[in-house]
């Protein structure tokens, strides 16, 4: 049961990061004005990096191959994208400060499951899980 609820886990978090990963790229523009709403700097180049970086992550992880990297470098992602546009303590014009309270607490389970996934496969039979 402990094995079905971790790949279960595991196949979840994959898909939390691989649909918003590839519509980074489909919905390109909308992507960069918001990221541009919250003042950010080099915005092509970073919204390409996150596309890439959750699309490749979370094969990794459905695939069950290298996943504490991919779980701690989601995370890290996680928090950056938490403190640049989820950032409800800011105001910022035509943005919902509640959804985004709303928005960053999610994240902040969603950083919580990976920091557990991670911690899971941590010191298993081929470590690069």
């Amino acid at each position: 049961m402990k094995s079905a609820l971790i790949h279960v886990g595991r196949g979840l978090l994959a898909l939390y990061f691989l649909l918003p990963g590839i519509m980074k790229f489909a919905q390109w523009d909308m992507h960069i004005a918001l990221m541009e709403t919250h003042g950010m700097v080099m915005v092509p180049a970073l919204l390409a990096l996150a596309g890439v970086t959750q699309i490749g992550a979370s094969i990794c992880l459905f695939l069950n191959k290298q996943v504490v990297i991919c779980a701690l470098g989601l995370a890290a992602m996680v928090l950056l994208i938490n403190l640049n546009l989820h950032d409800f303590w800011n105001i910022y014009e035509g943005v919902d400060t509640q959804h985004e309270t709303q928005n960053f607490f999610k994240n902040m389970g969603i950083f919580a499951g990976l920091l557990l996934l991670a911690a899971i496969n941590m010191g298993q039979e081929g470590a690069e899980k």
